[in-house]
C-alpha cells in the first residue's frame, strides 16, 4: 500500500479543524492538485524533476486530450476564484497570481480555434522539440535507458495525433502563411535516413558503455534503440513530410501574411497581445509604444555613428553589415569565439548577483537539421535532476549574416545573466515546484533577457563603437518588433513592408532579417513580450533608485526581481513596490 494512500485514508477518517480549515489551505489543496495534474499530463515535466511517473511515455497530443485539459483549467480557476484571498500574506498573493494567471491564459486560448489547430510554425512544433529528446533526458540507470527508448517508440502516436489536428487547420483555413514556411520541408527531411546512428536520437549511445551494464545489456539497448528509430521516429517523419509537401503547402495562405486573414483572426490576436505581455494593452498602443522607442533608440545610433567618424547612421551600419573584419568563416572558430566571451562574462555575475545558480551551461551549435532559417541563437533550459546543462544555442550557418560585434548583447540575453542564469535560479528557489517549473511567462522571461542586455553596459562589454552599436541595434530590433507585429498581425503590412522597415532602423543583417520577420508572421504576439516587460523591470528600477538613493543596492534589487521565478508583470510591480516599502522601513 502506498503512502500516499495511507496519508488519503487518514484524512478521511479524521474530522476537518476549524483551526486548520481555511482559505489558505483551501487554496494550497488546489495548487497541489494543480501540481500533479501538469505531472500527469507532462511526462517529460515529470522527468526533469525527478518524478518517474511520465517514465516512457510523451504525453498525449490528441484533440480531446485539449479539449480536455482546458476544461480542466477552467475548472481549476473556478476553484481558485471561489476562496477567500483577503487574509492572504503577501508572497501567497504572489504565488495565487502566478497560478492563477498560468490557468486562465490557458482558459483565454481556449476561446479560439487557432489555439487548438495551429502547432507548429516555421522554427518547428512537436516534430522538432522531439530531436531534443537525448539532451532533456536522464541517462543515469538502466530505467533511464528504458524510458528513453520507450519515448523513441511512443512517438508515433504524438507525431498522427500532430497530423490530425494539423489537418483540420487545412480544412479550416488556419493555415500559416506560404513565404516563410519555404524550408521546411527540407529540413524535416534531414531526419529521414537509411542509417539510425546517424539522427540525434542516437546521441545516447554514442561512446563507451556505461560502467554498470554490461556488454550484453548495453548490446541490448543499442539493438532495441536502433529498431524504435528505424521502425517508429524515421517513418513518422517521413509520414509528417507528406502530409506538408502533399496537404499543408498546398493550402498554405497567399496574400495577406497577419493572422488576422484567418477566421476569428482579429480576436485571436487581441487575445495573443495580452497573453504575451500580461497587460491590458492593445495592439494599437503597442503599435504606438514602439514608435516611440524607434525614435529614441534611433537617435542614441547617430551619436555613436559620429564617435565612430562616420557622416550618419546609415553609413555606419553599412560598413558593420559588410566589412569582413566584422565576419568569421570557420564554424568551429565562431563557436570558441562564443565560448570564450561567455566565460568572459561569467565573471561579472558575482558583482550583480547575490544568488546565482547552481547548474551551469556550455554554448553549442544549433543542430543542423534545425538551424537553416533559424534565428540566431536561443536558450535550452538544463535540469539538475536529469544530468543536463543549460545550453546557449548558436546558429552556425550563413555566418557571413552574423557579426561578431552583435554576440556580447547575444551573449548577455541568452546565458548569463539573461536567461540561463534566470530559469536555473527558478528551478532552484524554495518555492512550491509548480512555479519553480510549471510556469512560464513571455514578458518576464524576455524582459529579463533584454535587461540584461543592457547590463552589458555596466559590464564594460561594449567597448567599441561597433559593440555599442550592436547593444543599440539589438534594442532597436526589439523595439521594432512591436512595430512590426502588430503591423503584420492588425494592420494588414506585407512582409516586405516589415522588412523593409527593420532594414531602415537596426543594424541586423538581411539575412538575420528576413528570418525574424518569418519567425513574427508565423509565430504572432511572441515578439511583443521582449521590449514591454524589460520597460516595466528598468521602471521599476528606475523607481527604486529614486526612492532608495544611496541605500539602493542592485544586486538586491536583482535578487528582488527573480526571487519568485517567471511572474506576471502586475504582479512583479506589486512584489518591488513591497521591497522598496520595506526598504524604507528598514
Amino acid at each position: 500500500m502506498s503512502s500516499k494512500f495511507l496519508i488519503g485514508l487518514i484524512a478521511a477518517a479524521l474530522p476537518l479543524s476549524p483551526v486548520l480549515a481555511g482559505p489558505v489551505e483551501d487554496y494550497e489543496a488546489v495548487r497541489e492538485e494543480v501540481w500533479e495534474w501538469r505531472l500527469d499530463n507532462n511526462p517529460q515535466l515529470a522527468t526533469s524533476v525527478g518524478d518517474r511517473r511520465g517514465d516512457g511515455k510523451l504525453g498525449d497530443w490528441s484533440l480531446e486530450a485539449h479539449i480536455r485539459s482546458i476544461e480542466e483549467a477552467r475548472a481549476f480557476v473556478e476553484r481558485l476564484d471561489a476562496i477567500d484571498t483577503s487574509g492572504f500574506s503577501p508572497e501567497m498573493m504572489v504565488d495565487f497570481g502566478v497560478i492563477r494567471s498560468s490557468l486562465a491564459d490557458a482558459v483565454a486560448a481556449g476561446e479560439h480555434e487557432h489555439d487548438y489547430y495551429i502547432l507548429f510554425t516555421n522554427r518547428g512544433g512537436w516534430f522538432s522539440g522531439f530531436t531534443s529528446l537525448p539532451n532533456g533526458s536522464p541517462f543515469f540507470t538502466l530505467a533511464d535507458y528504458e524510458s528513453y527508448i520507450s519515448r523513441l517508440g511512443a512517438y508515433g502516436e504524438v507525431n498522427d495525433d500532430g497530423i490530425a489536428r494539423s489537418r483540420i487547420a487545412v480544412e479550416k483555413g488556419l493555415t500559416q502563411p506560404c513565404e516563410p514556411m519555404e524550408g521546411l520541408d527540407a529540413r524535416i527531411g534531414q531526419l529521414i535516413v537509411d542509417d539510425p546512428t546517424q539522427t540525434p536520437f542516437w546521441g545516447p549511445f554514442v561512446g563507451e558503455r556505461p560502467a554498470a551494464f554490461s556488454d550484453e545489456v548495453w548490446s541490448e539497448l543499442q539493438d532495441r534503440a536502433r529498431e524504435a528509430i528505424t521502425g517508429t521516429v524515421i517513418p513518422a517523419y517521413r509520414e509528417f513530410l507528406n502530409f506538408y509537401t502533399e496537404e499543408y503547402a498546398p493550402n498554405c495562405r497567399e496574400g495577406v501574411p497577419g493572422v488576422s486573414a484567418t477566421p476569428g483572426g482579429e480576436d485571436y490576436y487581441d487575445y495573443r497581445v495580452r497573453s504575451f505581455t500580461t497587460t491590458d494593452m492593445t495592439a494599437d498602443e503597442v503599435h504606438n509604444l514602439g514608435l516611440s522607442e524607434v525614435a529614441r533608440i534611433r537617435a542614441e545610433m547617430e551619436e555613436v555613428a559620429a564617435e565612430a567618424g562616420f557622416d550618419s547612421r546609415e553609413a555606419y551600419i553599412e560598413h558593420l553589415r559588410t566589412d569582413p573584419q566584422y565576419y568569421m568563416t570557420d564554424e568551429d572558430a565562431y563557436v570558441r569565439y562564443v565560448a570564450a566571451l561567455a566565460k568572459h562574462i561569467d565573471g561579472f555575475m558575482p558583482e550583480l548577483f547575490g544568488r546565482l545558480p547552481r547548474n551551469p551551461y556550455t554554448v553549442s551549435p544549433i543542430p543542423a537539421a534545425q538551424a537553416p532559417g533559424n534565428t540566431t541563437a536561443y536558450y535550452e533550459p538544463g535540469s539538475l535532476e536529469t544530468g543536463s546543462a543549460g545550453i546557449y544555442r548558436i546558429n552556425t550557418t550563413e555566418l557571413d549574416q552574423r557579426p561578431l560585434w552583435e554576440l556580447p548583447a547575444l551573449g548577455v540575453h541568452e546565458a548569463v545573466p539573461g536567461h540561463h542564469l534566470q530559469i536555473a535560479i527558478q528551478q532552484e528557489l524554495d518555492i512550491h515546484p509548480l512555479r519553480a517549473n510549471g510556469t512560464f511567462f513571455t514578458a518576464f522571461v524576455e524582459g529579463w533577457g533584454l535587461y540584461s542586455e543592457r547590463l552589458g553596459i555596466e559590464m564594460g562589454l561594449y567597448d567599441t563603437p561597433a559593440k555599442q552599436m550592436g547593444r543599440l541595434s539589438y534594442e532597436m530590433w526589439r523595439a521594432t518588433r512591436l512595430v512590426v507585429d502588430t503591423g503584420l498581425h492588425s494592420k494588414g503590412w506585407s512582409k516586405q513592408q516589415a522588412v523593409d522597415y527593420m532594414l531602415d532602423n537596426t543594424a541586423l543583417s538581411p539575412g538575420n532579417i528576413d528570418a525574424e520577420v518569418n519567425r513574427y508572421m508565423t509565430w504572432p504576439g511572441q515578439a511583443l513580450a521582449y521590449k514591454v516587460g524589460e520597460l516595466k523591470i528598468r521602471e521599476l528600477r528606475m523607481r527604486a533608485e529614486e526612492a532608495l538613493g544611496a541605500e539602493f543596492s542592485l544586486r538586491d534589487f536583482h535578487d528582488t526581481v527573480l526571487e519568485n521565478g517567471s511572474i506576471p508583470l502586475d504582479v512583479l510591480e506589486g512584489h518591488v513596490d513591497r521591497w522598496i516599502a520595506a526598504q524604507l522601513a528598514e
